[in-house]
């Protein structure tokens, strides 16, 4: 009889955990209404092989897929060799927008940047990744 007791208590104990487990994977996320929202078409921008001493640019392009207006602070490169160009007036809930950064490509090889933006979103922040090769010009 203990034995019985015990393993329906077994039972009754997994059947909870595992209702509960499969309620927290499918219950969304409540996102903050209070916060723009960035949905970027790509977050990493790969330039191949690229030559040396040619400026190159990205365009990261975005939508607000928030509630409130989105409003870039700052963007700042991983160096100065990689110059980011941002929208300075907020970015309305639905619009589009778009960050450029120009990487320089003086030095010769792999290389691998980041774009720090700053802006009302979660989190407070977004990187956005420039990567490549510079080959020396022949």
């Amino acid at each position: 009889m203990k034995k019985q007791f015990f393993f329906t208590l077994v039972f009754a104990l997994m059947v909870s955990v595992v209702s509960f487990a499969q309620n927290v994977q499918t219950k969304p996320v409540a996102q903050n209404s209070n916060l723009a929202v960035f949905q970027w078409d790509k977050t990493t921008y790969d330039f191949g092989n690229i030559p040396q001493n040619q400026p190159v640019t990205a365009v990261f392009k975005f939508k607000n897929t928030g509630k409130v207006p989105l409003v870039i602070t700052s963007a700042v490169g991983s160096c100065g060799c990689t110059v980011p160009n941002w929208p300075k007036d907020p970015i309305a809930p639905g619009e589009s927008a778009e960050i450029k950064a120009t990487f320089n490509a003086a030095a010769a090889g792999a290389f691998n940047k980041t774009v720090s933006i700053t802006a009302n979103v979660e989190g407070g922040t977004a990187i956005l990744t420039l990567k490549g090769n510079v080959e020396v010009k022949q």
